[in-house]
């Protein structure tokens, strides 16, 4: 079962055409990912400011369904799953609810952990095998 979140697009997410802009979907994907981290009580500022360990997005891409517009209520389901020891990927499904019943864009994310100084990889931490297995 995914996690949700939601979320209003707000005018600053949208390009001069009135919808969200391409690189912005990235961006609510990520509040969605680290929303979805802080619900399994990771605490985020440790998290993020680890100076032993990063994770680091090695790709990212998204596909685009339906313009999403100012005002438009999102959910966001997200579904990470362990690809190796020291891998996972995020997949995202974002409905609008301009049509709630089909899907406004799909995105995916690659993360990798790594040593912060050697920049090698490692295996991820139980904190994160955790998280993912609620998924």
């Amino acid at each position: 079962m995914p996690f949700t979140y939601s979320r209003i697009v707000r005018f600053q997410d949208t390009d001069a055409a009135g919808v969200v802009y391409f690189a912005n979907i990235l961006a609510i994907c990520h509040e969605a990912y680290e929303a979805s981290l802080a619900a399994s009580a990771i605490n985020l500022k440790v998290f993020f400011s680890n100076p032993k360990v990063a994770i680091p997005i090695v790709h990212a891409s998204v596909d685009f369904y339906r313009p999403m517009f100012c005002g438009n209520e999102l959910a966001i389901d997200l579904t990470p799953q362990q690809l190796a020891s020291d891998e996972f990927e995020i997949t995202y499904q974002i409905f609008s609810n301009e049509v709630a019943d089909r899907c406004a864009a799909k995105a995916i994310t690659k993360h990798v952990c790594i040593d912060a100084t050697t920049r090698k990889r490692q295996p991820l931490s139980q904190e994160l095998i955790q998280w993912l297995a609620q998924f």
